[in-house]
């Protein structure tokens, strides 16, 4: 901070008198003094190693009324907010990190919670055999006796499984007569059988091809150009948008499922969450969900929904259904924003690319930049923001140019994932206030894929993937997110991620660091989980750091993960979680 004299007086008067404490490591007495009168008492007030996400700022104490903080500072100022017998007083000193709560800026824990609730979850560690032979004879016999509409499961790794195989047929020879789809790991490939891939229109029951040209996406097919039943990209989604999703996914199977994520955010330590496909039933009951249970007064979290276009979609229709969906819009249910696929993934070279994959090919875009411009142009003029999957480096130039050409930089319409980018792209972000969801945790990578990429990738991408301190570097608006459960084998908690941010790695160390040159510092990382993701979400004046003035959410973490040990940083958990100044979790 670079003051005038005449202002560095001024301040020091004020800290004289109200703090007498001088300055605490890293404190900004203008951002961090009481707005109320030290005359009202607080209902709660804590002490401690206090990390408030607002720059690198270390505090000792703030002082809670009314669920927001009235006061942040040292303790003697925190100490006179309170009154014995009625305040509320935690002393966590010496016991860990006191933190703002964590946000996740994309994930699917909907989905997740859903598939678990009416499907079959694999382990990626279940080869295909096991599939055939266990999991889908299984999958059939739960349907039947439950009379179920629709054999439906998730989580097969498509990294292991044979993409020349007939699988329309093997599921045929499990269960013909009940539609069977399997999403993999990812969320962007299906199987299907035959039964369901006619009632798509994909086939005629007797073989015959019929819609095999799916935009966005690959209808697998055989030698003699008849469906496998392997779907690729948005042909996945395009044939499940057939399947009895009302049925499937219910109003209250949806409510059912809001109390399961509520308690898995808590825990983890999670209060702002932006879901990432909120009508992946191709229904709006998680929207309605959410509405029943904020007002209820039984949300102890924000959510952010996003309603996903599919590229075969009619864009006008959907654009009008997700600006309908703002009806469900709430104090903690913020339906503003719609999700697409520029792209696929490059690990399974559908990513959008340049150069070339070492065979030849570029990966799958889904749209054009006529297209994704004027999308860009009608969801903000209908207060909706952009938040784009995309990964390859082609797919990243392509939709920035519809941000810049079509959006309003103060919608901070948002590139989700991003496994590569150019220079003159980074650049254009910062210029254009274009925000950026990472999944930081992706360094956590094996040996195995490793050498997969090295093989399989294209030149500049073969020993590189997913930016952290680019973002930074280039003054970027970055939050972290998980995309759980879609990276399984990767950790979903905060301090999981926040462990390979620093080191490429994570404590099991399945493989060599990762792009280390990329990794960040620790304040940078929290920033990431915390200031970061309420900024994306349009939340940081009232959310994602503690200052007086904003809503009272935060942790006690049972480490200081800022300096303890490197690789004892994913042992750190929240003790408790506050949301609005009420304990929401406890170990």
């Amino acid at each position: 901070m670079i003051l005038t004299k005449k202002k560095a007086l001024s301040l020091f008067a004020v800290i004289s008198v109200v703090i007498g404490m001088g300055m605490l490591s890293g404190f900004s007495s203008s951002d961090s003094l009481s707005s109320t009168p030290t005359s009202e008492k607080a209902d709660l007030v804590v002490y401690g190693k206090i990390f408030t996400s607002e720059g690198n700022q270390i505090v000792e104490a703030f002082a809670v009324k009314d669920g927001k903080y009235v006061y942040v500072g040292d303790k003697a100022g925190a100490e006179a907010f309170v009154e014995e017998g009625k305040t509320e007083v935690i002393d966590y000193s010496g016991k860990g990190l006191v933190m703002p709560s964590c946000g996740n800026g994309h994930a699917h824990y909907s989905m997740a919670y859903a598939i678990n609730t009416v499907g079959t979850v694999l382990e990626m560690t279940d080869h295909v055999d096991k599939f055939f032979n266990e999991i889908v004879p299984a999958a059939v016999k739960k349907a039947k006796e439950t009379g179920a509409t629709i054999v439906y499961g998730h989580g097969w790794d498509q990294m292991i499984y044979p993409k020349d195989l007939n699988y329309r047929k093997k599921l045929d020879a499990i269960c013909s007569d009940i539609p069977i789809f399997f999403s993999d790991e990812e969320g962007h490939k299906g199987l299907a059988n035959t039964i369901l891939l006619v009632k798509a229109g994909i086939m005629k029951a007797d073989g015959t091809p019929l819609k095999t040209d799916i935009r966005g996406g690959e209808v697998v097919l055989d030698a003699h150009g008849i469906p496998t039943g392997y779907l690729k990209e948005q042909a996945g989604t395009y044939v499940r948008s057939f399947i009895d999703n009302e049925k499937l996914f219910s109003v209250d199977i949806a409510k059912q499922n809001m109390a399961s994520i509520q308690e898995q955010l808590l825990k983890e330590g999670y209060t702002m969450y932006l879901d990432g496909w909120a009508n992946y039933f191709f229904n709006e009951n998680f929207y309605k969900a959410a509405h029943e249970m904020d007002q209820a007064g039984n949300m102890h979290f924000v959510l952010g929904t996003a309603y996903e276009i599919e590229s075969w979609m009619d864009v006008d229709a959907v654009l009008a259904k997700a600006a309908d969906c703002k009806k469900y819009a709430s104090t903690r249910v913020k339906p503003n924003w719609i999700k697409l696929f520029m792209d696929g993934t490059v690990e399974s070279g559908t990513g959008f690319v340049d150069p070339l994959y070492p065979d030849g090919h570029q990966g799958i875009s889904n749209w054009s930049e006529d297209e994704l411009t004027g999308m860009t142009r009608k969801a903000n003029a209908k207060g909706i923001t952009m938040h784009v999957h995309v990964m390859g480096n082609k797919g990243v130039t392509r939709i920035v140019n519809a941000f810049v050409n079509g959006g309003k930089d103060e919608m901070r319409n948002t590139l989700v994932h991003v496994y590569k980018a150019d220079a003159a792209d980074f650049q254009r972000m910062a210029d254009h206030h274009i925000y950026v969801t990472s999944g930081m945790l992706w360094h956590h990578v094996t040996d195995e894929a490793q050498t997969l990429y090295m093989r399989d990738h294209p030149e500049g991408m073969k020993d590189k993937g997913y930016p952290m301190k680019s973002f930074f570097d280039y003054g970027i608006n970055v939050s972290s997110h998980t995309d759980y459960p879609a990276v399984s084998a990767s950790p979903d908690d905060p301090f999981g991620v926040m462990e390979i941010t620093q080191t490429g790695d994570y404590h099991a160390e399945v493989g060599k660091p990762w792009w280390t040159e990329e990794c960040i510092t620790r304040e940078q990382a929290l920033y990431a989980l915390t200031l970061g993701v309420a900024k994306q979400m349009f939340l940081e004046n009232e959310r994602g750091s503690i200052k007086a003035g904003k809503y009272a959410d935060f942790l006690l973490v049972n480490k200081d993960v800022l300096t303890c040990p490197v690789k004892e940083i994913h042992e750190a958990k929240p003790a408790a979680t506050y949301f609005e100044g009420k304990k929401v979790f406890s170990m």
